[in-house]
């Protein structure tokens, strides 16, 4: 039985969402899963090659979620096959190259193909159609905690960016303000629900709600990045005026 769906990236989050979608299709959890050496599964730098270990994160959802993770082994075919043959399923989709008008067409177009190898085929392994074999084993399968699953889904990768000399880090596309003293500073951005957190060492120097905005200054950073600039010599009324001014012109971009 295979489960297939269209993403935009490779982030761990993005591995958990499909997990869990693909225990809600076949209503549970089996008790092992393979897989390849992705960095979002293994820790490539505490690794070695007959001694695989896996990122916490995801060791930590394989426990709640009620299966033991286990790494194909590299230059094993033997134990990459059906990962491997899942790769030379989803090939089958370049038939469909430039046919499809945006995502959501191209997801039907998986979505159909997963419909089609799950229910019309039949397996020369099992001599039935994987959805038959599910039926039989279905019972197999260990009940999970969905909402305690979704968590994992939800958090974010910490990201690190560079503090341009504007006072701004980039994030998902969008600008947003930090305090002056952090300009030319490494930090690290993390999305916590609706919420971008902007850390240095480790300590929360900046928080946004996140915006559809190309620019999001918080007041105090844009007043502090002025005063440092060549407006340091306007008076504090006409610096608030200018800052009022300004902010109201980027919240209409």
């Amino acid at each position: 039985m295979k489960y297939l769906q269209l993403t935009v990236d490779r982030l761990q989050p993005t591995l958990f969402e499909c997990l869990n979608h693909a225990f809600e299709k076949f209503g549970g959890v089996p008790e092992e899963i393979w897989f390849d050496n992705m960095k979002t599964v293994v820790d490539h730098s505490k690794s070695q090659f007959s001694n695989v270990v896996f990122n916490e994160r995801f060791r930590q959802y394989a426990k709640d979620a009620g299966f033991k993770p286990i790494a194909c082994r590299p230059f094993r075919p033997q134990t990459k096959g059906k990962v491997e043959a899942l790769a030379r399923t989803v090939d089958r989709l370049l038939v469909f190259n430039n046919e499809f008008e945006d995502l959501e067409e191209l997801q039907a177009l998986v979505q159909q193909l997963m419909e089609d190898l799950n229910h019309k085929k039949i397996s020369q392994a099992i001599g039935t159609s994987p959805s038959e074999r599910l039926d039989q084993e279905a019972l197999n399968l260990k009940a999970f905690d969905l909402e305690l699953l979704k968590v994992y889904s939800q958090l974010s990768v910490p990201l690190t960016r560079k503090v341009s000399k504007e006072a701004l880090v980039i994030f998902e596309g969008r600008k947003y303000s930090v305090p002056v003293k952090y300009i030319g500073q490494t930090v690290t951005c993390e999305k916590e629900q609706e919420d971008l957190k902007v850390y240095c060492d480790q300590r929360l120097i900046a928080r946004h709600p996140l915006s559809d905005r190309p620019f999001n200054y918080r007041r105090e950073d844009y007043v502090e990045i002025l005063k440092s600039d060549v407006f340091k010599h306007l008076e504090e009324d006409e610096l608030e005026a200018y800052v009022d001014e300004n902010l109201q012109a980027y919240d209409l971009l």
